[in-house]
């Protein structure tokens, strides 16, 4: 029978794509986590990570294994929080980033909800920039958003490129005047992250439109007033990528789980465990 230590070493090798990250995020050392791997491919006889210098991906057996490791760990957890004397319960006030809800909200609040039915769960749905604010207030627990690449905001669950989308990518990019953007409003991430990248490159741009919630930006863009700029997995349907080279390369940006100090550690380690195994983000590597 697997063990589900190696397995939960497994997945988070998976998700993080570091050893060290996967420790981090385990509580657990870089040498133990290298041991659980040695040992899964040990007891199933196949290769499952092909290391290099720079990252840590899966082989095919590897594939192959991931989905059925996600399963076990997933049925355990269930298991073990529908027997626990010790049931979590109290008040947990959680921020979300405004692209996170668009995406992979729903899931993992229909999951905690069913598995934590005793914790009374308040959510606030903002910029990332702005929840943050909130946090440093005492108005928040636990924020879940992103955060700009060299920022120590946060544990670290993945990590995923920024993408420019259009409707019409070709008349977009042949505007006679400055490059129409659409965006989310001061302070946020993506929006300073793209005005960077075409001030570095000497581009002119210009803000069309201004939106608090994704789907009023989503709507300005269908509408083919701008580009609008998103993480990969969360770019809206109906959009198109403009292709890598025509405009500046965006950076990547890391979506965190930033708890507030004194905030319980199981309730928040519950949310993490959800949030990871329900985002795992294509291309997270790093």
């Amino acid at each position: 029978m697997l063990n589900l230590q190696h397995l939960a070493s497994f997945v988070m090798l998976q998700q993080t794509g570091s050893f060290t990250l996967a420790a981090e995020r385990l509580g657990i050392g870089q040498s133990t986590v290298s041991q659980h791997i040695q040992r899964l491919e040990a007891a199933l006889g196949r290769r499952l990570i092909a290391r290099s210098t720079h990252q840590v991906k899966l082989t095919g057996e590897g594939e192959a294994l991931l989905g059925y490791a996600r399963n076990m760990l997933d049925i355990d957890s269930k298991v073990s929080s529908l027997f626990s004397e010790n049931r979590l319960r109290g008040r947990l006030r959680l921020g979300v980033s405004e692209d996170f809800v668009a995406s992979r909200l729903t899931a993992i609040l229909e999951e905690f909800i069913r598995l934590y039915p005793l914790v009374d769960l308040e959510l606030t749905v903002s910029l990332s920039g702005v929840l943050y604010q909130m946090q440093d207030n005492g108005e928040l627990d636990v924020v879940l958003a992103k955060r700009r690449l060299g920022d120590k905001l946060g544990h670290f669950l993945y990590r995923e490129p920024l993408v420019w989308l259009a409707r019409d990518p070709e008349r977009m990019l042949n505007q006679p005047d400055a490059l129409p953007l659409i965006a989310f409003p001061p302070p946020s991430i993506t929006r300073k992250a793209a005005q960077e990248a075409l001030d570095r490159a000497g581009l002119a741009w210009r803000i069309v439109c201004t939106c608090g919630s994704l789907s009023g930006l989503t709507a300005a863009a269908r509408a083919g007033m701008g580009i609008l700029v998103q993480p990969r997995s969360m770019a809206p349907a109906g959009l198109k990528e403009i292709a890598a080279g025509v405009l500046p390369a965006l950076e990547d940006v890391e979506f965190v789980l930033q708890p507030s100090k004194g905030t319980d550690t199981k309730l928040v380690r519950a949310l993490s465990d959800l949030v990871s195994s329900k985002s795992i983000a294509p291309g997270s590597f790093v």
